[in-house]
């Protein structure tokens, strides 16, 4: 692949095949950042997983960077107040679920209380298609809502290998205090680590790399960001 002048220029400012500890990966994408908009700072982890084994689980990092989520909860009506009074931007059955159907999709994320998964999963070839289908397994079916949404507002975010065994996750802008992009990237490290399957053959986590969404990789010494 052909880069420009800049992406080259960025290269030729430290030597990018030698692995940093967190603190100074993130200090060099700050120093390696070319492009004139806030780009988001992304980590990508490499994992030796099983034919079996997969890596999924959500976590709020300490400093967060995203903007308010609006939320969307499918519920009875009589928990509708409890879920607005927690933050949530619409709340609801039918008419939600028929709003949908028509193809509205005005929020970032949706929750379910279990009593409505059956109605909302028939939404599945809609939302499923945004990422959108709340999931036990992220947290998004619920019959705490409350604590549902206050995590979301805080920026929960889930984290998920690819087929290829590798967790791709933004954890920051550029313009954030590499310091504090040093601390998401440290708890996400150690959520990863805690979710590592009991029967992991050794070397769970190969490689880790950092970059901004324009710039070159830096590689991890993963050992000390844990």
């Amino acid at each position: 692949m052909k880069h420009g002048k800049k992406y080259r220029a960025a290269l030729a400012k430290y030597d990018l095949t030698q692995k940093y500890d967190v603190s100074a990966a993130c200090k060099m994408v700050t120093d390696l950042k070319f492009a004139n908009f806030d780009e988001t700072v992304e980590t990508h982890v490499s994992l030796r997983l099983g034919k079996n084994q997969s890596v999924r689980d959500t976590l709020v990092f300490p400093n967060q960077f995203t903007e308010e989520k609006k939320v969307l909860v499918f519920c009875k009506e009589d928990r509708s107040k409890e879920a607005l009074a927690a933050g949530a931007a619409y709340a609801g059955a039918q008419e939600y679920i028929d709003k949908v159907k028509g193809g509205w999709l005005d929020f970032d994320i949706a929750v379910a209380t279990p009593d409505m998964m059956k109605d909302v999963g028939r939404l599945g070839m809609i939302l499923g298609r945004k990422g959108l289908m709340p999931n036990p397994k992220t947290g998004t079916v619920t019959n705490d809502i409350a604590k549902a949404i206050a995590e979301l507002k805080k920026g929960r975010t889930e984290f998920r290998a690819d087929k290829g065994g590798v967790v791709h996750i933004a954890v920051g802008k550029v313009s954030m205090d590499p310091v504090k992009v040093a601390e998401n990237i440290s708890a996400l490290l150690s959520e990863i680590e805690r979710k590592k399957p009991s029967d992991a053959k050794a070397g769970y986590v190969q490689s880790v790399s950092v970059s901004s969404s324009m710039g070159p990789g830096v590689w991890v010494d993963f050992r000390e960001g844990v």
